[in-house]
């Protein structure tokens, strides 16, 4: 059953007050009050019968189907509701239960007054004892209460001692140890001496000839009903017949207060065999009428006259009665019989009958709480027969109303009834429209008849017990029985329309027991259903109260305003409980400051003192004490009563579901899931209901909690008045107006009021008690600093290793091999890199939407996977921006890390996670759309979120192992700048220090960047650039780098942890140079190189130089020169060539001059040194800005494909054929060739350095490959592919030839003239020889006239045969001259056709063909570059010069 006090069968329930007793906690006390809950109702059939033939007028065996239901309350009834006693005798309690801990019995004495009956043993039976004192004690405060009974549950005796229990006492088991019937049998035993107390309580209501009504002057004024308990020491008399018989009278007064015209015939005779020395002393009298109101009528009566005077006294004979029953004699007064109008139809028989009906109703009363519900039914027809002839209206209607009840009983039980006649309407037509209502309207066939008849008399009948409550006569009813009986009758007509319109099974069970509905209402109408609800609601608005405050206290005015909302919310009308639970809140409020305000006055401070004041004084630690509520009551009823009035209104709240602020472990899911369906959640809510009202709403819920004090209330509504108010918005840049719509006045109250609440919760030890702070969109942004460049991290994938592949074998990187590590690395991979063991700061972007500061204790960084420390701070966000703050996090070991969001701490609210929305938001605004009751609201939420999508953002890191960090610790160049002159080297050292001190760095890789590099990677990527320049780059890049490192040992590239490691570097200068940077990349990898995964990670430590390169030794000019004749002796010893030994015929054929000017830039003497090959060296001393020339032979060069394609150092331009990029005539490009070719077999014979002889030693190499040659110069180096040798001989001495200028013959004497053609080439030719002979110093027309003058023997052109390759031929032809003078004879040999690839071989046996394979396309290419191959022609160097003269 429900413990709901509107039920419609509340009047037959019976109350019991529940108390603890000796040493018990709270939680404990609760549970074992639960337990007895759970035996509530117990069956007539399972009580035992009293035995006693005097106590069984209330016999369980008259009626075993029957059922008692106990109302267990744990808080004594206010005087308002026990004035309502006898008319409402369901408002007494008749039973008293004291409930005692078992496992306190051996802890402490549970008192220090010594036992009555001496000394006990052991503690425990000490305790039990006291315990028998105490519930003494408790009969003599509670005199009224027919039974009273101690429990002591969690009772385990040893079995080596039993504790006898004295009587009153009863024990219960553990739970473990048990029955299932245990507390169900303890019930049935207080039941069984209740029952039998009901006797005597049933019996002074017969002897009674005068009952008030409630609302009616009372017999005695100046009496009250607030003396329901005993305080007086000698009030001693009870109603309890398990100790001494005792003649308690039973006073109709409303006091408990002795009675002094009856003092001498209620006082009973002291006994002196009380149990633990008890005594007897004046009884108290049980007040049977309320407190009269100072309206009420005057009397009516000559009675009344008198018994208000006191005046009139009649002694009648009291039967003795139970011991400590509710009366034992009669009141005197109004015992009495009068005399007055004494007959039939007399005032005094009318006023006897009406008392009799009434005495007949309260015994029906009492049959019903005895679960005798058919004694009960016959009594109260008799009664309300008896009532209606004498027109007694308020107890007409209550017996009517016992009447339903009690049928309804019968009904759930199951035992058929008939309606009885009195129940029935009095005229014909409602008589009819109800006889023709069930059995012609179309029914439910399972349905009882008597049920159904019943069910179609309940509406009528109900308007007519509200028309007899509510008639304005000489007694009224009071508002607040008249409210409450309204309340009930609405509750039963909504079980009815609840269960589809019928009483049946289900209904009943509702009604009965307050079983709740399965499914609730809509806001749908049901006007099909009869009972309507609007009918209901019409009724229940009748039990409204009135605003005058003097009829009814605040406490009454609360159970009837939350009896109205309740039955209004079964109904589904929600919003009409929305108002009536407003106004429920308007009347605690004030109920509350006047509590507050009195009990301050009592206390003596001023009631602005502070929250915690009163509660401090009446013990109260959480603000129940402005209402005497339970430590309990606030956090299982009003918060939630609180929250459901929110939530009618559309209140935007943290979260639908009431949490209870008691429980100091509470986790409230803050998941990104979570959070994004609570901001959707709170969209739906905002676009619901007026905003206006809910901030009304919300401020009055902040006034009642002040009014309390509740702290979590305050604490809870003032920000939900906050976020209400709120946009509830993620704004953008200049878009949504995100700006709440109240004052920032009325802001800085609530969040003063929050902090202020919150501070003071801490002090009072509530550290559970926090606000949720009301802007979900806190954290609009999380991102990570980039990392100081000396410690970012850069991924390389394992293939870059040096090792690894093949192509990078050293860890001195090739400039035309790809490096990783000169490269910028990717910077999104950077930036999400981060370190074990080292610190990141990252930038938390803020947002306050709101007019005022928001003081944030505390905030941190929220990750997962990785373990990550983030730093904690705090900060002030300014109103109505966004701020940035600096937050510093610690990853302590390597993994994948991701930053979701930021845990923040607002001072006053809990610290939770905030997740991370970056992205503007903000919900469309829907359509108008026609919605009644919260059923809109409900649908809206269960329907996916029309909005924009709501994404949340987080930070994927990566978090590596322990790196180390080295720094440049010192160097040898003074402020890493230095000067060097052109083409010379320096070496320098630098200082590596490792500051980590526990991982080395294993990994040393150096890279060189300088400003040359820049120009030259900028050349080599022009298109226009030729095949010689690009060669002519690459050269200065590869073999001339600026900077490099020394050959070390790779061991030794290794640095300890917290030492030092110093390396050399060589600078080399050249023009362009003029800042350097030394890059190390460093890296822990802990394993070989081998064993490395895919990926590892370096660090870059730079050292810049700052460079000035001066000028040293220039080359000015330069030439080539052929030599003729013989190189002289002198100049080979000065060269230091003595061992070169030179036939004089072929000097000049492997020497030429080669011509240099070189100038001295350097204001210092130098010394200049050339060497060239077979060790020919010359030095030349230059001055300061002077230029000298220097000559010197050199060796001529003979090339075997002067026209071969021009390399490339790049490995990726080398390819098997370039074709040129420039359109150029093939002439020039062999021409080109030719000089590229020419000049760098020059270059590799050839080599110059310098120094200084004054000032700092300096010295250094000459840069030579400035040196450019022209066709001439070309021709004066070259030695042609085919080499023509002409000589004379005389015929006698034909194996002597003769030197060029020594060639001598005579006239008309045979000579030879002596030719060698040599083939230099890997091809064979096939030569044509011409001689031409002419005469010297002749013009060319004349030089050729020699036919007359020289004579030959055969032709001066011929043929020869082919000559192979790398071989040599002779050709001898006999000349005579014929007159004397000089001549000169050339040659010259030109190929008769071209050598093909076919050619035929003769063998012995036979010939063989041999056939080559075709010309490639690399040919055909070629000959579009070079042009297509033709016949050459060679030509002598110089003429063989011949002397003829006459033989003397």
């Amino acid at each position: 059953m429900s413990l709901d006090s509107m039920l419609p069968v509340a009047p037959a329930r019976v109350r019991a007050l529940v108390l603890p007793i000796g040493q018990i906690k709270r939680d404990r006390f609760s549970s074992f009050v639960q337990r007895l809950n759970e035996e509530h109702v117990v069956h007539l059939r399972d009580i035992t019968p009293d035995g006693r033939p005097n106590r069984n007028m209330f016999s369980p065996l008259a009626f075993p189907g029957g059922a008692m239901f106990y109302d267990l309350i744990t808080y004594v009834p206010p005087p308002s509701h026990l004035a309502l006693a006898p008319f409402e005798l369901f408002r007494e309690p008749l039973a008293l239960i004291a409930i005692a801990d078992g496992q306190e019995l051996e802890n402490v004495a549970f008192s220090k007054r010594q036992s009555a009956n001496g000394h006990a043993p052991t503690l425990a039976e000490r305790n039990i004892r006291i315990l028998d004192q105490e519930l003494e004690e408790l009969r003599d405060t509670y005199p009224k209460i027919l039974t009273h009974q101690v429990l002591i549950f969690d009772y385990a005796p040893h079995t080596e001692h039993t504790i006898p229990m004295p009587d009153g006492i009863a024990t219960i088991p553990p739970v473990e140890n048990s029955k299932r019937t245990t507390i169900k049998t303890i019930m049935c035993d207080i039941s069984s001496l209740l029952l039998a107390e009901m006797t005597t309580l049933a019996k002074s209501f017969e002897g009674m000839t005068a009952i008030d009504s409630p609302g009616q002057a009372p017999a005695r004024p100046g009496l009250n009903g607030s003396s329901w308990t005993s305080d007086d020491a000698n009030s001693a008399a009870r109603r309890n017949s398990q100790y001494a018989v005792s003649t308690v009278t039973r006073s109709a007064s409303t006091s408990g207060a002795p009675d002094r015209t009856q003092a001498r015939m209620s006082m009973p005779v002291p006994f002196k065999s009380l149990p633990f020395g008890s005594s007897s002393s004046t009884p108290s009298a049980r007040p049977t009428t309320p407190v009269r109101s100072g309206l009420s009528n005057p009397p009516a009566t000559f009675d009344d006259i008198v018994s208000a005077n006191g005046s009139s006294i009649d002694v009648t004979s009291s039967e003795p009665s139970r011991p400590g029953s509710a009366g034992g004699v009669k009141s005197t007064n109004k015992d009495k019989v009068s005399v007055q109008g004494f007959g039939p139809g007399g005032l005094n028989e009318r006023w006897r009958n009406k008392g009799r009906g009434r005495v007949i109703i309260l015994v029906g009363s009492l049959y019903l709480q005895a679960g005798r519900w058919t004694d009960a039914l016959k009594e109260l027809i008799e009664g309300a027969t008896v009532a209606k002839s004498m027109n007694d209206h308020l107890w007409h209607g209550k017996a009517l109303e016992l009447i339903i009840i009690a049928l309804l009983l019968l009904g759930w039980a199951g035992v058929e009834f008939q309606v009885p006649t009195i129940c029935l309407p009095t005229n014909d037509k409602a008589i009819s429209s109800i006889s023709k209502g069930p059995e012609f309207e179309e029914g439910d066939p399972d349905q009882p008849k008597h049920l159904r008849h019943l069910q179609n008399i309940l509406p009528e009948l109900l308007e007519r017990i509200v028309g007899l409550y509510s008639r304005i006569s000489g007694e009224q009813l009071p508002p607040l029985p008249l409210s409450q009986s309204i309340i009930r009758f609405c509750n039963l007509l909504a079980g009815i329309h609840l269960c589809e319109g019928k009483l049946d099974k289900e209904s009943l069970e509702r009604i009965v027991l307050g079983k709740l509905p399965t499914k609730a209402l809509t806001s749908s109408p049901r006007l099909t259903i009869p009972p309507s609800r609007t009918q209901i609601a019409t009724l229940l608005f009748k039990a409204f109260p009135s605003s005058a405050p003097e009829l009814l206290t605040t406490v009454d005015r609360a159970i009837i305003l939350s009896g109205i909302a309740s039955v209004l919310g079964s109904l589904g009308f929600h919003r009409k409980k929305a108002m009536v639970v407003r106004e429920l809140v308007s009347v605690l409020i004030g109920g509350l400051v006047e509590a507050r305000t009195r009990g301050a006055a009592e206390v003596g401070i001023h009631p602005a003192a502070g929250l915690v004041a009163l509660n401090t004084v009446n013990g109260h630690g959480n603000g129940a004490g402005a209402l005497e509520l339970g430590e309990g009551d606030i956090e299982h009823g009003i918060d939630a009563f609180l929250g459901l009035l929110c939530k009618t209104y559309g209140v935007v709240r943290f979260d639908d579901a009431i949490r209870s602020p008691s429980d100091e472990l509470r986790q409230v899911s803050d998941t990104d899931e979570k959070v994004i369906a609570r901001i959707q959640s709170q969209s739906s809510a905002r676009q619901f209901g007026i905003r206006n009202v809910k901030l009304n709403i919300l401020r009055a819920c902040i006034n009642f909690s002040e009014a309390l004090p509740d702290f979590n209330g305050v604490l809870r509504f003032s920000s939900d008045l906050l976020r209400t108010a709120g946009s509830g918005v993620a704004p953008g840049p200049r878009r949504e107006d995100a700006a709440p719509i109240i004052t920032r006045d009325e802001q800085l109250r609530l969040i003063t009021n929050i902090s202020k609440t919150a501070g003071l919760s801490q002090r009072l030890g509530l550290k559970h008690l926090s606000a949720e702070y009301w802007d979900e969109f806190l954290v609009r942004g999380v991102t990570l600093d980039p990392l100081p460049p000396a410690r970012t991290p850069i991924p390389h994938p394992k293939i870059v290793l040096p090792g690894v592949t093949t192509a990078r074998t050293s860890q001195d990187v090739n400039p035309f091999i790809y490096n990783p590590f000169i490269r910028a690395p990717d910077k999104a991979a950077v930036e999400r890199t981060l370190v074990a063991g080292e610190a990141a700061t990252f930038r938390v972007t803020l947002q306050n939407p709101y007019e005022i500061d928001v003081d944030i204790e505390s905030i941190r960084l929220d990750a997962d996977g990785a373990d990550f420390e983030s730093s904690v701070t705090s900060t002030i966000v300014g109103p109505y921006r966004t701020q940035i703050l600096k937050l510093t996090g610690t990853p302590k070991a390597a993994g994948p890390l991701k930053i979701t969001g930021a845990i923040v701490k607002v001072r006053g609210c809990r610290e939770r996670r905030f997740p991370i929305f970056p992205q503007p938001w903000a919900p469309e605004t829907q359509i108008k759309i026609k919605g009644i009751g919260l059923a809109a609201l409900e649908q809206n939420q269960k329907l996916p979120f029309p909005g924009p999508p709501l994404n949340t953002d987080s930070i994927g890191l990566n978090v590596i192992s322990a790196q180390p960090v080295v720094v440049i610790k010192s160097t040898s160049l003074f402020q890493s700048s230095v000067m060097i002159l052109e083409g010379e080297r320096q070496v320098f050292s630098v200082t590596l220090q490792n500051l980590s001190s526990t991982t080395p760095a294993d990994l040393l890789l150096f890279s060189f960047q300088d400003s040359t590099q820049g120009p030259l990677q900028t050349a080599l990527a022009s298109r226009d650039a030729t095949p010689a320049e690009l060669y002519e780059y690459e050269l200065i890049l590869a073999r001339k780098q600026a900077l490099k490192l020394r050959k070390i040992d790779d061991s030794k590239r290794y640095i300890a942890p917290g030492s030092t490691a110093t390396f050399e570097f060589e600078i080399l200068g050249k023009p362009g140079l003029t800042n350097g940077t030394i890059q190390v990349d460093y890296a822990h990898l802990g394993v070989p190189q081998a064993e490395i995964s895919e990926e590892f990670h370096t660090r870059q430590v730079c050292l810049d130089l700052t460079i000035t390169v001066n000028a040293s030794v220039e080359l000015a000019r330069m030439d080539v020169l052929p030599i003729q004749g013989e190189v002289p002796k002198p100049i080979w010893t000065r060269l230091g060539a003595d061992s070169v030994e030179e036939e004089p015929s072929l000097s000049d054929e492997k020497h030429c001059l080669l011509l240099l000017d070189l100038r001295n830039a350097w204001p210092s003497d130098m010394q200049v040194c050339l060497k060239a090959e077979d060790g020919i060296m010359i030095q030349e001393h230059i001055l300061p800005g002077n230029t000298n020339r220097i000559i010197f032979p050199v060796p001529r060069v003979y090339i075997d494909d002067p026209h071969a394609s021009i390399p490339a150092l790049d490995p990726s331009r080398q390819r098997q054929f370039v074709v040129s990029s420039s359109k150029i005539t093939p002439e020039i490009e062999r021409g080109n060739r030719e000089a590229f070719w020419y000049r760098e077999k020059v270059l590799e014979k050839l080599s110059g350095s310098w120094k200084t002889l004054s000032g700092p030693a300096r010295e250094g190499s000459i840069e030579l490959r400035g040196l450019r040659l022209a066709p001439r110069m070309i021709e004066a180096i070259k030695i042609d592919e085919v080499g023509i040798d002409v000589s004379v001989e005389d015929a006698e001495t034909e194996n002597s030839p003769r030197e060029g200028n020594g060639n001598t013959i005579f006239t008309d004497e045979f000579a030879q003239i002596r030719v060698v053609i040599t083939n230099r080439t890997h091809e064979p030719i096939y030569p044509t020889l011409r001689l031409m002979p002419s005469l010297c110093h002749r013009p060319l027309n004349v030089a050729l006239d020699f036919t007359r003058k020289f004579a030959w023997n055969g032709t001066l052109q011929q043929t020869l045969p082919l000559i192979e390759a790398k071989s040599s031929t002779e050709v001898v032809m006999g000349v005579i001259p014929l007159c004397r003078g000089e001549f000169e004879v050339s040659a010259s040999v030109e190929e008769t056709q071209l050598w093909t690839t076919t050619t035929e071989k003769e063998k012995e046996g036979g010939k063989e063909t041999v056939v080559r394979r075709e010309r490639s396309d690399t040919e055909i290419m070629m000959d579009a570059v070079l042009g297509a191959k033709e016949r050459r022609i060679w030509h002598s160097r110089r003429p063989c010069r011949v002397c003829v003269r006459d033989r003397e």
